[in-house]
């Protein structure tokens, strides 16, 4: 394993809240530390935002909701516009920072930080198309005229497995929408979401529009923004059990939700696919992110026909990975984010071992500082395995093998979770059948990789409500309202 190739000075950083265009130190003092997980050392000293820094925050953002909804949608559009001019003009630091706090290697890191930037040219152009209907009532004679409000005040919480991204992707539709936010970014990865925060001041967002409050007190500091009257959104992207939990709490408001929770995604090779392609599409669909998203490859059903030789050319695949600090350009594969994700990783591969399931590549835990976990392959992976039933986040492929197409559909929707599937055939009969059998919200059909700032990403089941990206992001933060009358 490499070690860290960069001293990092924490005076680098952003590191207080930003409320009403302007940095402050948080109402009690109280700080907390951000780790480099490639070593575990502390990057930098964190402002942790208290219940009246959420209300300075909501303050804020009520004042600017009139004038920003007030804008025209092409006034709000070049704002969005100059976000993503600025971003992409500084795609290296982004990726640089997102690499420090989160651990990715760095060419995953230059894709989440391109990715992200994306969000604001796409709702710039989505800003000026919320297009309403006029239409002639065929009973009463009267006119139905329909239109998309501004629905208010959104709180975004966002993960720490895309820093950058699962902000953009919510601050971009909501500013396009007209609406101001308050963004709870992840303790583990706060500094890339300040660090963006001077970004949009130059674009044009005026003080108010955007605020960000990193906490250790996550808890009561969402629900108490979510008992605001003034609070009419909330954006999460995390996990299924803490979804729960924010929708208990948006329910006593009757909050407009957005949720974007957990997966276990199923990935289907049948003996007719390409398996250059598919061995290609699985290493997107389980590395991207060391496999540290809710998109994530999480049961591979291969083929018995072709279960040896795919599985030997995605072992040689995951083998050929380099692991080391993300930023060194040469490492593939960089650290787990905190020691508990890389723990809980290693306990997926235990329970799979003491099942029966056998180890092609990895499972070992390396020596030394840092949060890492080496590419791993299980094969002959029991249905009772708890890497089956639950989301490994890590880089850990167990795979199992089936013969018939309507059992492996039967295996594939045998969980909670419905936010994605991929599905590897040259016979695109089949494909487009399958995948509309498919219990999911999207499906990869040859493909390892979903994910497009164009394109409405979520789920079914227990991976959430609510659609981001497409047309369908902006419109989670608008109100339709609809007006009757005659003329």
């Amino acid at each position: 394993m490499n070690k860290p190739v960069l001293n990092i000075d924490a005076q680098q950083f952003l590191t207080d809240l930003w409320i009403d265009g302007a940095w402050r130190p948080g109402g009690d003092g109280q700080r907390f530390d951000v780790l480099n997980p490639a070593d575990e050392t502390v990057l930098a000293s964190v402002a942790s935002a208290t219940i009246a820094d959420a209300d300075a925050a909501l303050d804020a953002a009520q004042a600017a909701f009139a004038d920003w909804a007030g804008r025209t949608p092409r006034q709000r559009s070049e704002v969005l516009r100059k976000a993503w001019e600025l971003m992409t003009a500084r795609l290296e630091e982004f990726a640089r920072l997102i690499t420090l706090e989160n651990g990715k290697a760095r060419a995953d890191a230059m894709g989440e930080a391109t990715y992200a930037a994306e969000f604001f040219r796409w709702f710039a152009e989505e800003a000026v198309r919320a297009d309403g209907l006029l239409t002639h009532a065929p009973s009463s004679g009267a006119r139905i005229m329909v239109q998309h409000k501004p629905a208010g005040i959104a709180v975004l919480v966002t993960p720490w497995n895309y820093p950058a991204a699962m902000g953009t992707r919510k601050i971009a539709p909501a500013l396009a929408a007209g609406c101001p936010v308050i963004i709870k970014p992840a303790s583990e990865t706060p500094l890339t979401m300040l660090a963006l925060m001077p970004l949009l001041e130059e674009a044009g967002v005026p003080k108010g529009v955007v605020n960000v409050l990193p906490s250790r007190n996550t808890g009561k500091l969402v629900d108490h923004l979510l008992h605001d009257p003034r609070v009419r959104v909330v954006s999460f992207t995390g996990s299924t059990q803490v979804g729960r939990t924010l929708l208990r709490a948006a329910a006593d408001q009757v909050l407009k939700p957005a949720m974007e929770l957990g997966g276990n995604a199923p990935l289907v090779v049948f003996e007719d696919a390409d398996l250059d392609v598919a061995v290609q599409g699985a290493m997107l669909a389980k590395m991207r992110n060391l496999g540290e998203a809710c998109t994530a490859a999480n049961r591979f059903y291969v083929h018995e026909d072709v279960a040896e030789a795919f599985t030997e050319k995605f072992t040689a695949a995951m083998a050929a990975l380099k692991m080391g600090d993300g930023r060194d350009p040469s490492v593939d594969v960089g650290p787990l984010v905190n020691a508990q994700t890389r723990d809980d990783v290693a306990g997926f591969v235990e329970d799979a071992v003491s099942k029966g399931a056998e180890v092609k590549l990895g499972g070992q835990l390396p020596n030394g500082p840092g949060f890492f976990y080496p590419p791993t392959v299980l094969t002959k992976v029991p249905a009772h395995a708890r890497c089956v039933k639950e989301e490994i986040f890590g880089p850990v492929a167990a795979i199992q093998t089936f013969r018939d197409e309507e059992d492996v559909i039967a295996r594939a929707n045998d969980t909670e979770y419905g936010l994605v599937a991929y599905v590897f055939t040259e016979n695109m009969k089949r494909g487009l059948r399958v995948c509309e059998r498919l219990d999911y919200g999207m499906v990869g059909l040859n493909r390892g990789l979903v994910s497009d700032p164009a394109a409405p990403f979520g789920g079914t089941k227990q991976s959430g409500l609510g659609r981001e990206g497409g047309h369908e992001g902006m419109l989670e933060f608008m109100e339709t309202q609809y007006i009757s009358t005659s003329w």
